[in-house]
Formats: C-alpha cells, sequence, structure tokens
C-alpha cells in the first residue's frame, strides 16, 4: 500500500512507520509498516544457516520495478550439515508492539512456503522463535497473519508470543531442500 500525502508518516526507531493522522479504527487496523523505501539496508540484515555451519546460500537486495520498491530473497536452502534457512531481519524497539495482534505483508515470489519468525525477550537461544506459516504467488497479495497462528519453536519458550516483549521479525525461506525467490514490498503489524 502506498500511502497518499494527506498521510504523515514519521520514523519509529529501526526505520519503522507508523502512520498519524488516521482514525482510531484505521490506526487499529495497521499500526506499523516498513516499505523499504528510505535506506531499509540499515535495519535489514541478511542472515543464512551458515553462521552455524549449514551450507544454504542466498542473499537480499531492495529492488524497485514498476514503481514498487521491494526487498528481493534468493538463494538455495539446504538442510545438509543442519542448516536449512535463510532470512533477513530487522529488530523492533520495545514497546512499540503492545497492543498488535498479527503480522500483514505484501509479497510475491515463487509458489512456496515461506515464514514470519518473531524473536521476542523470552527467546534467549538462537533457535529459539515463533514462526508463522505462508504460500506466495507469482502475483502481488497482501497476507495477514494473526499472532495466535505463530507457533514457538519448542516447549522451553511460551506457547504464545505476547506482542509487547517482539523484539525482531524475520522473512524466512527454511525446512526443506529448495530455491528460494521471495519478494516483501510491505511488511508490518496490525
Amino acid at each position: 500500500m502506498k500511502y497518499s500525502l494527506q498521510y504523515a508518516l514519521r520514523y519509529m526507531a529501526y526505520g519503522w512507520l507508523t502512520i498519524t493522522g488516521l482514525s482510531t479504527a484505521a490506526m487499529a487496523e495497521q499500526l506499523m509498516m516498513e516499505n523499504f523505501e528510505s535506506q531499509p539496508l540499515e535495519r535489514w540484515s541478511y542472515v543464512s544457516d551458515q553462521v552455524m555451519g549449514g551450507i544454504s546460500q542466498g542473499q537480499m537486495a531492495i529492488k524497485t520495478e514498476e514503481g514498487e520498491t521491494f526487498a528481493h530473497m534468493t538463494g538455495q536452502v539446504s538442510t545438509e550439515n543442519n542448516g536449512g534457512f535463510i532470512q533477513f531481519r530487522t529488530s523492533i524497539a520495545k514497546g512499540t508492539t503492545a497492543t498488535v495482534t498479527g503480522v500483514v505483508l505484501k509479497v510475491r515470489g515463487n509458489s512456496q512456503q515461506y515464514y514470519i519468525h518473531l524473536r521476542s525477550s523470552g527467546t534467549l537461544l538462537p533457535w529459539q522463535y515463533y514462526q508463522g506459516s505462508f504460500e506466495v504467488t507469482e502475483q502481488w497479495q497482501t497476507i495477514k497473519l494473526p499472532l495466535s497462528a505463530f507457533v514457538p519453536s519448542g516447549k522451553w519458550i511460551r506457547s504464545q508470543i505476547k506482542p509487547s516483549s517482539i523484539r525482531s521479525i524475520g522473512v524466512v525461506a527454511f525446512g526443506r531442500d529448495h530455491s528460494a525467490d521471495i519478494q516483501i514490498s510491505e511488511i508490518g503489524f496490525y
């Protein structure tokens, strides 16, 4: 979604956009949004399973096509050497997600399943996260994932993520050998 000039946008910590000048109903509908238009590589980073000995390879780039700016992650996910992921992620400032109920993203890709990984103040170990899945098509689509749909990566973290504890969000190609090709033009919380 591109917002018209009538909406005053102001940046929050880590570059997340807050929409101001909207009705209370609109604010409840969409609290924060990243549109990858203002130096997103200062906020987002690419990570693969190579940090733990895996062999998955990929990259994340910012592109613009037909007026749409988006993050584009491509690569080969391999489960060899206990690996199996590539991702790009960003930190979330404490206190900015206290009232959110889900994640919203505008996405397209290669007709595969992908994931959103949320980390919280309670996910202390690198392999701990909350995971929500979605499938992409070759056409742009908007997907909403309620927080209640996110499952914990193990039994040592809470069964449900607390919105106020969210500390990072990642877009992940995960868990099976495959070619990843995903484009995200917007991602945020509602």
